[in-house]
């Protein structure tokens, strides 16, 4: 059983996720801990992370950790965890495409970091809604999102699905 208190956002892109985890952390700390997991893959995601960054600019501490989050000395913070998709990217890449390696690495360093006794908000993308992706690699990462949104939301206190903006609260 995880310390930690888990309150896990998913949905899907542009759904409002982030700017509701950033207002709830703000609302539950001064100064929240913000744990980026993304890389600069090219302008036009750089551009994405800009305005993230630009929503933050006072009031968090921002560590960015593209694979290792339990790495990061973060005990006793809130933290706001933007984005399980991005981290997984990272996890899978790391691990050759691998998709039962980069699974079994990817639990294991979740429930390394949910025992650092924090407030956790995580925020993760729901992708799978739609049609079944031709290619092979695709697919895998599919069911790599799926299978660790269930472990985390498993874990989680509470779990708010976002649509169009408007927070449902799904457990918790």
């Amino acid at each position: 059983m995880s310390k930690s208190n888990i309150h896990f956002i998913t949905g899907g892109q542009r759904s409002g996720k982030s700017e509701f985890a950033e207002t709830l952390a703000l609302k539950l700390s001064d100064m929240p801990l913000y744990l980026a997991t993304s890389k600069v893959w090219d302008e036009e995601f750089n551009k994405r992370i800009e305005i993230h960054k630009e929503r933050r600019k006072t009031g968090w501490i921002t560590i960015e950790e593209a694979v290792n989050i339990s790495s990061i000395d973060v005990s006793s913070k809130l933290i706001l965890l933007d984005c399980i998709t991005l981290w997984l990217t990272n996890v899978m890449d790391e691990n050759e495409y691998d998709m039962e390696k980069s699974l079994k690495f990817a639990m294991g360093e979740w429930d390394k970091f949910i025992e650092l006794n924090n407030e956790i908000i995580a925020v993760s993308n729901e992708i799978g809604l739609g049609i079944i992706p031709m290619e092979k690699s695709t697919r895998q990462f599919v069911d790599l999102q799926g299978k660790m949104n269930q472990y985390i939301a498993q874990k989680a206190t509470q779990v708010t699905f976002m649509v169009s903006g408007i927070p449902m609260q799904i457990k918790g």
